[in-house]
């Protein structure tokens, strides 16, 4: 198609090449430097190598003392993230409100007193810390510090999880509208009255939303961290592909398929309950 011609059926046309080119000039070397070379996928030795550890999930495990011993894994992988994300939300509660503008009485008249503000960016300082160590890395600490068992895990998930929770859950409550607070704060209310009454009401549906999400990120949080001793699904996986028992793995997997799912039916079923 010729350039002027182009242009009449898209006036945007050069600006929308113009950022295609840059973006690939900018894609370019981040695929140097990770070695990404999907064709290797399609070599001969790629493909027979992938279609042993495909053809070894067939068929799956259905024995007795197997789905049982699954059903016990299961749950201790739902505990697990379950204790971990409630431990997190009682770190997260407490940080996000305390980092939270919209309920600063020093804020109300304009720019934060400087007290506050310097105790803000601590709080906001604590939250990075805990949330830029992944859960892995807390969990391979608490191994070592409580031993091997899913204490590690619910631990792991908690604190890199409050961070996430904590951050998030401000920007939530920042985003928001944020005048009915600032009223009630300005006619005597506590910021806790102010937050359960201004913030909260307008903003529950989205921070379940979000609450729900990390749940569901959390269980598989938990299969991970299994794989460096924090029990659940995820030890019992390591220990069935070290054996080899590809049945077994692909059972693991449809369980944890449908333990995804239930989670997401759950958080839309939230999102509708509070919507």
């Amino acid at each position: 198609m010729p350039l002027s011609a182009a242009r009449r059926r898209d006036p945007a046309w050069p600006g929308r090449v113009g950022l295609a080119l840059a973006a690939a000039l900018l894609l370019w070397p981040l695929l140097v430097a990770t070695e990404f070379k999907p064709w290797q996928l399609l070599e001969p030795d790629a493909l027979r190598v992938t279609g042993r550890f495909v053809g070894s999930f067939f068929p799956p495990a259905f024995s007795g003392d197997f789905l049982w011993m699954l059903a016990r894994e299961t749950w201790r992988t739902v505990a697990i993230a379950t204790a971990g994300v409630t431990l997190a939300l009682l770190i997260a509660v407490p940080l996000a409100l305390a980092t939270t503008r919209a309920l600063s009485v020093s804020a109300l008249g304009g720019a934060m007193a400087p007290l506050p503000h310097t105790l803000r960016q601590v709080v906001r300082g604590l939250l990075i810390v805990l949330r830029s160590m992944p859960e892995l890395v807390w969990a391979l600490v608490f191994v070592r510090v409580v031993g091997l068992g899913p204490a590690s895990g619910v631990l792991a998930i908690a604190l890199t999880y409050g961070g996430m929770l904590g951050k998030v859950y401000a920007e939530i409550l920042e985003s928001g509208d944020t005048q009915v607070s600032q009223t009630l704060l300005r006619n005597g209310a506590t910021r806790l009255q102010a937050f359960a009454y201004g913030l909260l009401p307008q903003n529950a549906a989205e921070l379940t939303s979000y609450t729900v999400y990390r749940w569901e990120c959390a269980i598989r949080s938990s299969v991970v961290l299994g794989f460096v001793g924090a029990g659940g699904l995820g030890q019992q996986m390591d220990s069935s592909m070290k054996m080899f028992a590809g049945g077994e793995v692909a059972t693991m997997l449809l369980v944890f398929v449908l333990l995804v799912a239930a989670a997401d039916r759950a958080s839309a079923a939230l999102r509708r309950a509070l919507g």
